[in-house]
């Protein structure tokens, strides 16, 4: 019991002295808090003091730049109204200037208007006396104006006339000079310089047999075989008494190609049925096509042409199996592609194209399809169907003047594919129409009058007309010969050129007695 008395007086004192403790520590407290805000109360105050300093600082340094700036624009405005007022000036001046010259402008006007009515006096007085001349001239000459009018006109016709058909003369006698001589070289370098072996070609190819035995193994049992034969290839196989050959006949070369070597295969192989005959057929196609190709190739590579279309590539190469007029169309283009390089490098045009434009010239003639065009138009269009140059389509297309020509390459190619066409020996001419060709000239001819005879020569190259002097004169002879070379030009077809001579001579025979 003492023991927690006790310890509850000591816990009282303990108490009492941490009251103690306490008050002592608040008035310390209190009498620093109050030092600290005084210390802060202070500093306040100064650092008051300093902004509102550097804000007066700011203030007169704003005003500063303020005032300045206002001087600069100010300053600015000064010279712009400075400016303002000198073109004002200026502008008075041209202003007066302007109604100086207006003022003189009219006085000017007035002045014409002036000369202009005199003018018109003057033109009337002229009139009225050009009038009475043209009257008194009448009344001297006994004519009226129109009448003098029409017979001036007729007299300065047949003067013009005559002049013109000497001039004709002169300029005709001149190219003769020097132009005619220049082509003949080209012409003839070009030939010269171009060899090419004559190809003549048929409807008709032979295929010959070891025996007459095998004659009756193609013809089949009943037929069949040279059925199949010909229904396959579409050519017509002739078997007759010919010894140890039968005779294939078909318009198309190619087709005949495709038949003669199937029969080779089937003779050779032994086998023939219809069977076999079908797969041969489709096998030597494919081998013909296989060629046509190449065949075109190596004319390519052979003409130094790049680039060519595969398809133009293909249809060159069937050329090879084509013939016009008898002559063999690839050599006729072959040899049409070289003259043309030729002749455009002795032009001085690009032999390239020249090249390019001979070798396509007749595509048109070997065409998948038979459309109704000409060759030449149809050969354009396959042209510029395989984006050839302008330059090589004109030329495939003018080469028959179906189109207009375009470039000195057309006029190339049509006189190069003249003169393969015209060499002796290129083509084959039935010999009906060669003396019809001969009369028809001839014919014409003597439809002219004064014509007394006429002949063709030199295998129709030269048509002569012989004229009576007395009802022909010179310049009469001359335009005959002008009008009928035209005149067959457009009327007929011919190869190469024919030359138009009309002779007119006076001869004057006398004796001596």
């Amino acid at each position: 019991m003492n023991i927690v008395i006790f310890i509850v007086v000591g816990l009282v004192g303990v108490g009492i002295g941490i009251a103690l403790a306490t008050t002592k520590l608040r008035g310390i407290l209190e009498k620093k808090s109050r030092q600290v805000l005084k210390e802060a109360e202070e500093k306040a105050e100064i650092l008051k003091k300093e902004k509102i300093l550097q804000a007066k600082e700011k203030f007169l340094q704003l005003k500063s730049e303020h005032e300045k700036q206002v001087q600069e624009r100010n300053s600015k405005v000064m010279q712009a109204e400075n400016k303002i007022k000198q073109k004002e000036q200026a502008l008075n001046q041209k202003v007066e200037e302007l109604q100086k010259k207006s003022t003189e402008f009219l006085a000017a006007k007035e002045n014409l208007n002036k000369q202009a009515e005199r003018l018109q006096a003057r033109q009337q007085e002229v009139e009225k006396a050009y009038r009475e001349s043209i009257e008194k001239l009448e009344q001297v000459a006994g004519l009226s104006a129109e009448e003098a009018k029409a017979q001036l006109i007729e007299s300065l016709t047949e003067e013009a006339k005559s002049d013109a058909a000497n001039k004709i003369m002169e300029i005709v006698e001149e190219a003769k000079l020097t132009a005619n001589q220049q082509a003949k070289k080209i012409v003839i370098e070009s030939i010269q310089r171009t060899a090419t072996e004559n190809a003549i070609e048929n409807t008709v190819s032979v295929f010959n047999l070891e025996n007459e035995e095998v004659k009756g193994r193609i013809i089949g049992r009943e037929g069949r075989n040279i059925r199949t034969l010909e229904n396959l290839t579409g050519v017509e196989v002739i078997i007759d008494d010919s010894p140890d050959a039968i005779l294939l006949s078909c318009f198309d070369p190619v087709r005949r190609e495709v038949a003669r070597l199937a029969l080779h295969k089937l003779v050779t192989d032994g086998r023939i049925h219809p069977a076999r005959i079908e797969e041969v057929v489709a096998k030597t196609k494919k081998q013909i096509e296989q060629e046509v190709i190449e065949t075109g190739k190596r004319t390519c590579i052979d003409l130094g042409i790049v680039n060519l279309h595969h398809e133009l590539v293909r249809i060159v190469g069937k050329m090879k199996y084509r013939s016009s007029y008898g002559q063999n169309l690839l050599q006729h283009s072959r040899e049409v592609a070289n003259l043309c390089a030729t002749m455009a490098s002795e032009l001085g045009l690009n032999p390239k194209i020249a090249k390019r434009a001979g070798l396509l010239h007749d595509i048109g003639k070997v065409p998948d399809n038979e459309p109704e065009l000409p060759h030449a138009i149809l050969g354009m269009k396959l042209a510029e169907k395989y984006k050839e140059k302008t330059e090589v389509s004109n030329a495939i297309g003018a080469h028959h003047d179906e189109v207009e020509m375009q470039s000195l390459y057309a006029p190339i190619v049509q006189v190069c594919d003249a003169i393969s066409g015209a060499r002796p020996g290129a083509r084959r001419e039935v010999v009906e129409a060669y003396i019809n060709r001969l009369h028809k000239l001839e014919e014409m001819a003597m439809s002219y009058p004064g014509v007394v005879k006429t002949y063709a020569i030199q295998a129709g190259r030269e048509l002569r007309v012989i004229v009576s002097a007395e009802k022909v004169s010179d310049q009469e002879a001359n335009q005959i010969s002008f009008d009928l070379s035209k005149r067959i030009q457009n009327e007929m077809v011919f190869p190469g050129m024919i030359k138009v001579t009309v002779i007119r001579e006076t001869r004057a025979v006398n004796y001596a007695k």
